[in-house]
């Protein structure tokens, strides 16, 4: 990426806008989409039971509501990630970031889980609009093993890799963007989530080969980079 042509604009379209939290101010998810709303973010991303709340402060805009699956732990059943899945698109959902069982990554039948991840990133396919991400969460793999997760992603179909989940024991680095983004290749999207708090991190990651941000310190990001333009 061209940092040197980007705009607040451009920086703001990367970004998705982030609550997921277990408890945090009432109204945690109003604050979240009315800033969304405001800086134009590309996405706000909420908890599944806050989606359908989302939808309705989100409508009219161009901000799209996105939700996680099988989170934080990827420990959850295929079935009922797909149910999950299923229900938050039913809401209006739009970005579906779906999280990896490491453990069956690891050490598990490699055959079953391409299908089940194919079989997840099928479910956005099927809904006009929608995105799918899968979260790899790299703090627990080593680098074969993120590249592995990467390629199955591909091959399923997710438009998206992603780093983190942010509950993991590490968010986003520069080595993990650019290792995923060299196994992915040019036309899939790779986002960086968990840790990123200013724009010098930002930008790191953007020029790394993130195509997206997830975080929960958009505006404050956009306000740095603001005044490095004056």
């Amino acid at each position: 990426m061209d940092l040197a042509k980007l705009d607040k604009a451009g920086l703001a379209a990367m970004i998705d806008h982030t609550f997921l939290k277990a408890t945090g101010p009432a109204d945690a998810v109003e604050k979240l989409c009315a800033q969304a709303r405001r800086h134009r973010f590309a996405c706000a991303m909420v908890n599944p039971c806050q989606v359908p709340l989302a939808v309705r402060l989100l409508a009219r805009s161009r901000v799209r509501v996105g939700t996680v699956v099988n989170f934080p732990l990827g420990q959850g059943t295929v079935a009922a990630a797909v149910a999950e899945a299923e229900a938050a698109l039913a809401a209006g959902a739009l970005d579906i970031d779906f999280v990896i069982d490491v453990q069956r990554l690891r050490h598990g039948d490699a055959r079953q889980l391409r299908r089940d991840l194919s079989g997840w990133a099928a479910i956005c396919r099927a809904r006009k609009g929608a995105v799918s991400k899968l979260i790899i969460e790299c703090c627990y793999l080593t680098d074969r093993e993120k590249e592995k997760a990467c390629r199955m992603a591909k091959a399923a179909g997710f438009d998206f890799v992603k780093t983190s989940t942010g509950f993991g024991t590490g968010g986003a680095t520069v080595h993990d963007v650019r290792l995923m983004r060299r196994v992915v290749g040019p036309e899939m999207g790779v986002k960086a989530a968990g840790g990123i708090r200013t724009l010098a991190v930002a930008l790191a990651l953007l020029e790394a080969g993130a195509t997206r941000l997830g975080c929960s310190a958009g505006v404050e990001i956009l306000a740095e980079f603001a005044r490095t333009k004056v």
